[in-house]
């Protein structure tokens, strides 16, 4: 069975990837010609909730006892400032122009295009996409770790708290890699929504039940734990003391990162009104939400256990009972995870699937699909793309293998936190900002621009210092695919 690209049309049962309606807005059609948007604002809070409060949540309480009670809530609460200010100029880009009928930028890496242009646009999405690897690889990491949590909080209830329980992660992240190479086949954003909003609630019931426990643990403890400084010397070496706190940078910086796909959600908003101004509203909710339970998490967590705070607060065992409690916000952690990692890896295969088209129009193989029939009434027959099997699954293999490979939750958060903060959170957004609204040099604004940009490449420089310091730490003791919690 095959198409005849080559006539313009292809054969039935085939359709062209990525052909639109050469058409202005209509019922069916956006002013750009592609079918019409329906995301609102709570499609994209769901969005950024699920790409936001995942698996950094349950380092924040490690984080905040590195920092101490001063430093971890002021650093928590000025990294949602600058992730609400920075979110809102990279959602005005998402326009060239005029806010309402100026040239959409559909990807993060066209906006740059638009208003930097030259060699910045090939730093971006080196930048953007590197971390999106990361993040999968992060997230398989995290989604295993969880999945042992069940296995372990069952064993430990069964054989006492002094068992060893020692599982290896290795089953857990292939059993993972399978469900997303399934999952990976839907075709693009707009069609995970509805795995969005799963995972969001799903979010709010791990998050919630962590600071249940971590309330309960406080409330059993007849105190509040931890001290004005954070972890003291003489439990750590000073130098220790340093790089922890930097990587509790990285840490606190991975939990608010979700600019890297902020764009490509606002691609999917439908309008009136003005997709910038839904997106605005859409990360002061999801923004707002996030940094209320961050504080929680993050301060309940420290003050149940002090110095001791656990890296993972639902896995690193600080808590052992009720144990089908456990159980639950752990599956939920993975059922979360598994959206999550659609959330941020669509924009990825959506640029390497677009480049190819371009690259190779008449191919076949690349640009045609096959319509598969789906046996439940209601439904589009499903649009098999072959190469969109083939490179998707190829992906998830390649994450799920790196995840064996360097299974360090703590570090590998702490170094996407800060390689991908300050370039794509602070700079881009702030950059193409001042382009866009010819802010003069050296004005006093630009000049407020510059003091927040340089601030937070200077902490992104301590948190990748600290969080490398943690994997060279890690590496002394570690065998591949051995890894056994």
């Amino acid at each position: 069975m095959g198409a005849d690209n080559t006539a313009g049309k292809p054969q039935q049962g085939f359709e062209l990837a990525g052909d639109f309606a050469p058409q202005g807005p209509s019922k069916c059609f956006d002013d750009d010609g592609r079918l019409k948007r329906s995301g609102t604002v709570w499609s994209a809070s769901a969005h950024i909730i699920t790409a936001v409060i995942g698996s950094g949540v349950l380092s924040l309480a490690w984080a905040t006892a590195q920092l101490g009670w001063i430093a971890g809530p002021t650093v928590l609460f000025l990294f949602s400032f600058v992730t609400y200010y920075t979110s809102c100029l990279l959602a005005a880009c998402y326009r060239s122009g005029d806010p309402v009928t100026g040239k959409r930028n559909y990807t993060y890496m066209e906006a740059v295009q638009s208003n930097l242009g030259g060699f910045q646009v090939k730093i971006c999405g080196f930048i953007q996409y590197f971390n999106l690897v990361g993040v999968a690889i992060g997230y398989t990491i995290a989604a295993s770790i969880s999945a042992i949590a069940v296995k372990r909080s069952t064993c430990f209830h069964e054989k006492g708290h002094e068992s060893p329980c020692h599982v290896s992660g290795t089953p857990y992240m292939v059993m993972f890699g399978v469900v997303e190479i399934f999952l990976s086949q839907i075709p693009d954003f707009d069609q995970i929504s509805w795995l969005s909003m799963v995972a969001a609630v799903m979010s709010f019931t791990y998050s919630s039940i962590g600071l249940g426990l971590g309330i309960s643990k406080v409330a059993e403890n007849g105190k509040i734990k931890g001290s004005l400084t954070g972890i003291k010397i003489g439990t750590v070496t000073q130098t220790e003391k340093i790089w922890q706190s930097f990587q509790a940078l990285g840490a606190i910086a991975f939990a608010y990162s979700y600019s890297l796909i902020l764009i490509e959600i606002q691609d999917t908003l439908k309008s009136p009104p003005a997709e910038n101004k839904t997106m605005k509203r859409a990360t002061l909710i999801s923004v707002a939400t996030t940094t209320i339970f961050y504080m929680f998490c993050g301060c309940f967590g420290y003050a149940a256990f002090g110095d001791s705070a656990p890296g993972n607060l639902l896995t690193g065992f600080g808590f052992y009972n009720p144990y089908w409690l456990l159980d639950i916000a752990n599956i939920a952690i993975v059922i979360h995870l598994v959206g999550a990692y659609q959330v941020y890896c669509q924009p990825l295969f959506a640029f390497v699937e677009n480049t190819a088209a371009k690259y190779f129009p008449e191919s076949t193989f690349i640009n045609s699909t096959v319509d598969i029939p789906i046996p439940m009434r209601g439904y589009q027959p499903y649009k098999l793309n072959f190469f969109r099997l083939f490179w998707r699954s190829i992906f998830v293999c390649l994450t799920t293998l790196i995840a064996m490979l360097m299974p360090f939750f703590n570090d590998v958060v702490g170094i996407l936190g800060a390689f991908g903060f300050w370039p794509l959170t602070v700079y881009f957004p702030v950059e193409m900002y001042i382009v866009q609204k010819k802010i003069p040099k050296w004005s006093t604004r630009w000049i407020s621009l510059q003091i927040l940009s340089v601030a937070c490449l200077i902490i992104s420089i301590c948190a990748a210092a600290g969080s490398f310091a943690g994997v060279v730490h890690d590496l002394k003791i570690y065998q591949p695919f051995k890894t056994m919690y």
